[in-house]
């Protein structure tokens, strides 16, 4: 697993008009190829009427599938740039499909790249995108009549709250970096004067959108 990478925040759909077509982006994640293609063979589906659905995705930790696919436009004008725009951006595990509704005047080679490209690269903007860190969930029990400084300590504290669940004690979940642990723990006991129990919980990537 990576301890970080960039990824689109999830699906979202984005449409531009150049010389009167249409350019309707579809982005979601895709963690296999099998999930990328299902993606686009929906997209497909659903825009049947259209011109053209071009399509490429990136995925895996070394980004070991590439796939760009014209879908009838001239050849290396369509899939090529919007899997560029991905590379540019260094996303992965990321699909997209660019829908073209033919509106009447021809855009010419270079015309087309830069039509693919602009719409992969606002198609993205309006996704949002990720940054995702490999973190540990640290747990921490406390009693209630702790809650109120720790919950005030942690939210102005480089710590983020995961979760916090309200049952015989308070257990409080937060994100902490792997190399960060013992020094979590540490604070956590200061804070609590020694009245908490912190154990270590399961490692899941923390998701913070990012300016594109």
């Amino acid at each position: 697993m990576l301890s970080q990478y960039y990824t689109v925040k999830g699906p979202g759909i984005n449409e531009i008009v150049i010389q009167k077509s249409r350019f309707i982006a579809h982005i979601d994640r895709a963690t296999t190829e099998e999930e990328a293609q299902a993606f686009i063979l929906d997209v497909k589906k659903q825009h049947r009427d259209a011109n053209h659905n071009c399509s490429a995705y990136m995925i895996g930790d070394n980004n070991q599938i590439q796939k760009a696919n014209d879908d009838g436009e001239p050849s290396g004008t369509a899939g090529v740039p919007i899997l560029e725009v991905l590379k540019k951006k260094d996303l992965k595990d990321t699909v997209v499909v660019i829908t073209r509704y033919f509106g009447g005047i021809k855009l010419g080679a270079g015309g087309l790249i830069r039509a693919y490209g602009k719409a992969t690269s606002e198609g993205l903007a309006a996704t949002g995108l990720v940054e995702r860190n490999l973190m540990r969930v640290m747990h921490t029990k406390i009693d209630y009549t702790l809650l109120g400084k720790v919950e005030n300590e942690l939210r102005s504290s480089p710590y983020e709250i995961k979760d916090m669940l309200y049952l015989e004690d308070v257990e409080i979940l937060a994100f902490v970096v792997e190399d960060e642990k013992q020094e979590y723990v540490d604070w956590m006991v200061d804070l609590t004067n020694g009245k908490s129990t912190t154990i270590e919980g399961e490692v899941t990537y923390l998701e913070t959108l990012i300016n594109n």
